[in-house]
C-alpha cells in the first residue's frame, strides 16, 4: 500500500519518474501556474504521504523509496533548470526539485514531516510570487518568455524586480527569508539520518541546495540585472497595481514565513498529534553547522553564476556549441525520449499489432458468418419449389424423424 500511495504522489506532485507532464503544463496562464503548479495541487502528493505517516512508518521499504524517489527529483529538477531558457520552465524545473526537498523531508519519518509540510508553505509564498513576477515580466515584454531576450529590466520594473528578488533570496535559502527555516530543517533531518544513509542524503541535498543557488541566480541575472538583450520594439513596464499588489503580499510571506512557522516549533507542535510518537531524534550535525554548509553551498552557486552570467556577456541566443551535458539537460535529462522508447513505442507496436489482428481475425469471423448465412441462405432458396408434394415430403421426413428420436429416448 505504501508503495501504491507514493506513485499517486509521485504522479501528482511531479516526482521520479512520472515528472514528465509538469514542464509542458507550463504552456498554461501563468496565474494558473502560480496557483496550482506553484502553490495547491503540484504540492497534493507532500501531503498525500505526510497524511498516510501511519502507512509508511510500518513499511520500511516503502518509506525508503520515498527518500531515494525525493533525493533523485531535487536533483533531476535542479539539473534541468540550469539549461531551460523559458523562464517559466526553468521556474518549473525549480518546483519540481522542491517538491523533492518535501519528499525527501516525509520520507525521513516522524523527524521530517512537520518540515515537509513547512517547506510545502513557504514555497507556496515564494514560488507562487515569482510565477506571478514571471507574468509580469511577460506582460511588459509582449508575452516574450526567453530569458536571453531580457536583460537590465530592474530599471523598468522595480516592483517586480523587488519581490521577484525576495522570492529568489528565499528559495536559494539566504536568512532570514522563509526558504532558509524550511530547507535547511531539511537538510539537517537527512544528515542526522545516520550512517551511510545520512551522508548520502544530506550531501544530495546540499549539492541541490548549491545547484538551485546557481539557476536561480541565473534567472535574476538573465532577467533583471545583466545588459540589455531586447529589440528596441519592446517597451517594457511596470504592471499595474492589480498585477503587483498580489506580488508584494506574497512577497511578504516569502520573508516572514518562515520565521513565524518556525517560532516557537509552533508548526511542529501544532501538526505532532498526527504522528505517532517517536522520542526525540538525535542530533549528530548541530544545526549551527549544516546552516554553515547550506550557506557556503549557496555562496558557491551564486558566485560561478555571477562570473558566468553577470560578469561575462550573454547571447541572446542560446549557443549551439555546449557540453553533452548542457544538450542533454535542455531535453529534460532525456526523459521524454526515455518515455518514448519505454511506453510510446511499444505501445504503438501492439497497437498496430492489435489492429491488425482485428482486421484479419475478428472482421474475418464476422465476414465468415456472414457468408455462411448467405451461403444458408440459398441454399434453403432451392428447396422452396412451390410444388405441394415437395412439402409433403418434407414434413413426412421431419414426422419420421421425430418418431425415431422418441422411439430412441424412450426405449
Amino acid at each position: 500500500m505504501g508503495i501504491m500511495l507514493l506513485v499517486a504522489a509521485a504522479g501528482k506532485s511531479a516526482q521520479f519518474p512520472l515528472q514528465a507532464w509538469l514542464g509542458d503544463a507550463m504552456a498554461g496562464p501563468t496565474p494558473v501556474s502560480a496557483l496550482i503548479h506553484a502553490a495547491t495541487m503540484v504540492t497534493a502528493g507532500v501531503y498525500l504521504i505526510v497524511r498516510s505517516n501511519f502507512v509508511f512508518d510500518a513499511a520500511p521499504t516503502a518509506q525508503l523509496l520515498v527518500v531515494i524517489v525525493g533525493a533523485i527529483t531535487l536533483m533531476f529538477g535542479a539539473l534541468v533548470g540550469t539549461a531551460k531558457d523559458d523562464i517559466k520552465k526553468a521556474l518549473a524545473a525549480s518546483t519540481m526539485s522542491q517538491i523533492g526537498y518535501m519528499i525527501l523531508g516525509a520520507g525521513l519519518g516522524p523527524a521530517g514531516y512537520a518540515f515537509a509540510i513547512m517547506h510545502l508553505l513557504t514555497h507556496g509564498f515564494f514560488k507562487a510570487g515569482m510565477f506571478l513576477g514571471a507574468g509580469s515580466v511577460m506582460h511588459g515584454m509582449n508575452d516574450e518568455v526567453n530569458m536571453r531576450k531580457y536583460g537590465a529590466l530592474r530599471k523598468f520594473m522595480p516592483i517586480t524586480f523587488v519581490t521577484f528578488g525576495l522570492g529568489y533570496l528565499a528559495i536559494i535559502g539566504v536568512p532570514p527569508f522563509a526558504g532558509f527555516y524550511s530547507k535547511d530543517m531539511i537538510i539537517e533531518t537527512a544528515f542526522n539520518a545516520g550512517g551511510a544513509k545520512g551522508i548520502i542524503l544530506g550531501s544530495t541535498a546540499l549539492l541541490g541546495a548549491a545547484i538551485t543557488a546557481f539557476y536561480m541566480t541565473r534567472v535574476m541575472i538573465l532577467t533583471f540585472t545583466s545588459s540589455k538583450r531586447w529589440d528596441d520594439n519592446q517597451h517594457p513596464h511596470e504592471s499595474p497595481i492589480l498585477m503587483w499588489l498580489p506580488m508584494a503580499i506574497l512577497a511578504i510571506g516569502s520573508v516572514a514565513s518562515g520565521f513565524l512557522l518556525s517560532r516557537g516549533n509552533a508548526l511542529k507542535n501544532w501538526l505532532e498529534p498526527l504522528f505517532e510518537h517517536h522520542g526525540e531524534h538525535e542530533e549528530l550535525l548541530a544545526p549551527i553547522v549544516v546552516s554553515g554548509m547550506a550557506l557556503v553551498a549557496v555562496a558557491i552557486g551564486v558566485a560561478i553564476a555571477v562570473i558566468k552570467y553577470q560578469l561575462s556577456d550573454v547571447e541572446n541566443v542560446a549557443p549551439e556549441n555546449v557540453s553533452i551535458f548542457t544538450r542533454i539537460a535542455r531535453r529534460d535529462l532525456l526523459q521524454d525520449d526515455i518515455n518514448e522508447a519505454l511506453f510510446m513505442r511499444p505501445g504503438q507496436a501492439l497497437t498496430s499489432a492489435l489492429v491488425k489482428i482485428d482486421q484479419t481475425v475478428v472482421d474475418g469471423a464476422v465476414r465468415g458468418v456472414g457468408k455462411m448465412a448467405l451461403g444458408s441462405g440459398s441454399t434453403l432458396r432451392k428447396t422452396q419449389t412451390g410444388f405441394v408434394r415437395s412439402y409433403a415430403v418434407l414434413i413426412l421426413i421431419g414426422a419420421a424423424t421425430l418418431i425415431a428420436a422418441i422411439w430412441v429416448v424412450t426405449k
